[in-house]
């Protein structure tokens, strides 16, 4: 049971796939447009649940609850051994007047 008033993670979809613009490219038209909006809970409910929040603007918006406490899980990918040599390569031009 997820509470009010707990930082959540809404999920809905704004627009179908057959409701999207013709002036999209087609690999986007094949997609809906969907929305992932946090705010705080405004009544208990459970994961996977319509419900509604309201966000740190003050907006309401209404989706499928996926997430309490949110965290981002991105990352700038792999690690690319190339991008250091590259970088080696910059400092020595710019900082110690290497050549090319």
């Amino acid at each position: 049971m997820v509470k009010k008033n707990d930082w959540v993670l809404i999920h809905r979809i704004i627009l179908g796939p057959e409701e999207r613009s013709s002036a999209i490219p087609d690999d986007t038209k094949k997609v809906p447009l969907e929305m992932l909006v946090k705010g705080r809970l405004t009544a208990d409910a459970e994961i996977g649940s319509e419900v509604e929040v309201i966000t740190r603007t003050g907006r309401n918006e209404k989706g499928k609850l996926l997430e309490v406490n949110p965290t981002y899980r991105h990352s700038f990918g792999e690690f690319v051994p190339e991008l250091l040599t590259v970088s080696e390569k910059l400092r020595s031009i710019t900082f110690e007047g290497g050549a090319l």
